[in-house]
């Protein structure tokens, strides 16, 4: 019995149910092979492939093209149902939660540092640092684009941003929900927003098990702001699920494709094949 050899493989998880891969794939005897794959033996997530160009020219136009492919992609609106039923659920309780939360010095020293890391300038400065430390500290060759793993990981942090940040200040002036303090603007609230598009980002780069404690980072500053009687929970719930989103659409838009290993017959015995599913940009 003879098995072919695969080298090189770079995959993505696919879900918990059995799916069927078109006929991008290496064939059998000649002919191509449609066959149902196990999630089993599909493998885990790859990062996303790094764009051609990191420049500032390729900023504005990829975050301009942000902003168009946000409303277009299913996950959008369905992170954004989550978090609007959940803020929807929570906001009867908004006072409860806040008044239990205030009050606490040990509280106050705990989540004392929830405003400052949650802060557009801090999230802003690290994206903004790491976009120019790929770019113009690491070692780059004449003549090629400054792109690598850091001036990536920077870009898509900085356009991550620039989205949140914008929808969160364009929903606050709209709704104009006064805060627990009485002033203007709690809905939704921005550092949670940033917070979780940076959590989300680093998520699709790194992978969960990579980015978890940045996601454990977005709760704490989200706590915070409940325990500062800045926002209430309704706020930063609906805010958060901003951020989430605005990630999954920058990062989202690069385009990963979808690999499986498959076992296949052949005359004889056994092959092992490498089928590719192009996912829709637009539709993750």
């Amino acid at each position: 019995m003879s098995t072919a050899a695969l080298l090189g493989l770079t995959v993505i998880a696919g879900s918990a149910i059995a799916q069927e891969v078109p006929s991008d794939r290496l064939a059998v005897a000649g002919e191509p092979v449609t066959l149902q794959v196990p999630a089993s033996v599909q493998q885990p997530a790859a990062p996303p492939q790094e764009p051609a160009h990191t420049g500032f020219k390729a900023l504005l136009f990829e975050t301009g093209s942000d902003f168009k492919a946000f409303g277009r992609r299913r996950s959008t609106w369905v992170i954004l149902a989550i978090g609007g039923a959940a803020a929807a659920i929570a906001h009867p309780a908004d006072d409860e939660v806040n008044a239990r939360l205030a009050g606490s010095e040990s509280a106050a020293r705990f989540f004392a540092a929830g405003k400052y890391i949650g802060s557009a300038y801090v999230q802003g400065g690290v994206a903004v640092g790491l976009y120019a430390i790929g770019r113009y500290v690491l070692p780059h060759t004449d003549g090629e684009p400054r792109t690598n793993k850091v001036s990536h990981l920077g870009f898509d942090l900085v356009r991550s941003l620039i989205v949140s940040q914008a929808l969160t200040q364009g929903i606050k002036i709209t709704v104009r929900r006064p805060r627990p303090t009485g002033e203007c603007c709690a809905f939704p609230s921005g550092h949670a927003s940033a917070a979780f598009a940076t959590a989300s980002v680093l998520e699709r780069h790194l992978g969960y098990r990579g980015a978890w404690p940045t996601y454990a980072i977005a709760a704490y500053v989200a706590t915070s702001r409940l325990h500062d009687n800045r926002h209430f929970l309704s706020d930063v719930l609906f805010g958060g699920a901003l951020g989430v989103a605005s990630g999954w659409t920058v990062v989202g838009r690069h385009g990963r494709s979808n690999y499986a290993l498959m076992p296949a017959p052949v005359p004889g015995g056994v092959m092992v094949t490498l089928t590719r599913k192009p996912s829709a940009q637009a539709r993750r």
